[in-house]
């Protein structure tokens, strides 16, 4: 099976199933003497691991990580660095049902049609849990970006309901079980989505990730610009159907005078008076924050029956046992800041595989 992999300088490569022992993760192209050590990636790991509230699975994972290789005494060596977490809540027979039956929405068909065969026991390589290994490769890769780049997540629509962007307060997120900017709509989400998870049903989202502190000129032209890396990026995440950059669809409903970002030289260097582009422009960064939103389908795993067919040729009707989040979208947060951050890496990596670059205009005399 191909595509295990994702970057080019910075490099990543995760291993395992939902339901294995353990899953893992290769990072190559780390450079040497970064400090990092297994709780600067426990941190991000969790702020993502099940079972943190009643609106996510309740499947249990401590997600401890384990660093094999690739760190000494406190330090990176540039060397691939080994991760693996251990899996230690699995059900398998929650599945047992449903090993010949083709869940709606599901890789289940795909994948048998494809490779003849496959691990139905949580969707095997298919299943959210392989986000977990993104995460830990997204904690190193921010080491490589270092303090002056900031990335953040928040969660801005669910079911169909937006925030209000004239409340947010970016410290709201880690005080709501969403990772909601805005108090007001958290609390009308809470008695949502009960209603929601009590109905065995669940609803979408929208994901939207910001980079501030990125430098002006990391991209590479035509098929590798930055913001291509990061659709890819954020379209590989399981459950998401769209991805927007800066304005988006948006844009599609603007004039060209409201839609262009203006600019302006303060102290000899150049401001955008908006941000439309959302920090790139012909595919590589503007200095401006990075902005990214992706849709987040609804969970496919719901208790209300669904109408299917199974290996075998006949028709069913199915339903999906098992722990299952009633909007996937909330966990997919710190996922997107994890893959905004290894497109970052990947890039600033390349951008330094070139030498010393001009960053900008020089000043006015």
């Amino acid at each position: 099976m191909a595509g295990s992999n994702f970057g080019t300088a910075f490099r990543f490569t995760t291993f395992g199933e939902s339901h294995g022992p353990a899953m893992g993760c290769c990072v190559d192209g780390v450079p040497p003497g970064l400090p990092l050590a297994a709780g600067d990636i426990q941190h991000w790991l969790d702020r993502r691991k099940p079972g943190q509230s009643r609106f996510v699975t309740q499947r249990r994972e401590p997600d401890q990580v384990e660093i094999l290789s690739g760190v000494f005494d406190g330090r990176t060596t540039g060397t691939p660095i080994g991760l693996l977490i251990r899996n230690q809540d699995q059900r398998s027979g929650d599945y047992g049902e449903i090993k010949d039956q083709y869940r709606p929405g599901h890789a289940d068909y795909t994948y048998d049609v494809k490779y003849g065969f496959r691990d139905y026991r949580g969707g095997g390589r298919a299943s959210a849990r392989e986000t977990a290994l993104r995460v830990a490769a997204g904690a190193i890769a921010r080491r490589i970006l270092g303090d002056g780049v900031r990335i953040r997540g928040a969660l801005v629509e669910m079911g169909g309901d937006p925030v209000d962007r004239h409340a947010w307060d970016w410290g709201a997120i880690e005080h709501n079980p969403f990772w909601c900017p805005d108090m007001a709509t958290a609390t009308r989400w809470e008695s949502q989505l009960d209603d929601v998870r009590k109905a065995g049903s669940s609803v979408g989202a929208v994901v939207e990730v910001v980079a501030e502190g990125v430098p002006p000129g990391l991209g590479e032209p035509v098929y590798d610009k930055l913001d291509a890396d990061l659709a890819k990026a954020m379209m590989s995440i399981n459950a998401v159907k769209a991805v927007e950059i800066g304005a988006g669809l948006e844009a599609a409903r603007l004039r060209g005078e409201a839609n262009a970002d203006e600019m302006r030289l303060v102290d000899g260097r150049a401001v955008f008076l908006s941000n439309h582009a959302g920090g790139i422009l012909g595919g590589i960064s503007t200095g401006a924050p990075v902005v990214v939103r992706f849709a987040v389908k609804p969970t496919s795993s719901i208790l209300t029956p669904r109408r299917s067919i199974d290996r075998f040729g006949k028709e069913v009707e199915l339903r999906t046992k098992g722990r299952h989040d009633p909007c996937v979208g909330i966990r997919a947060v710190p996922v997107g800041e994890a893959m905004l951050a290894c497109v970052l890496a990947d890039h600033l990596l390349r951008d330094r595989a070139l030498g010393p670059q001009p960053r900008g205009p020089a000043p006015l005399p």
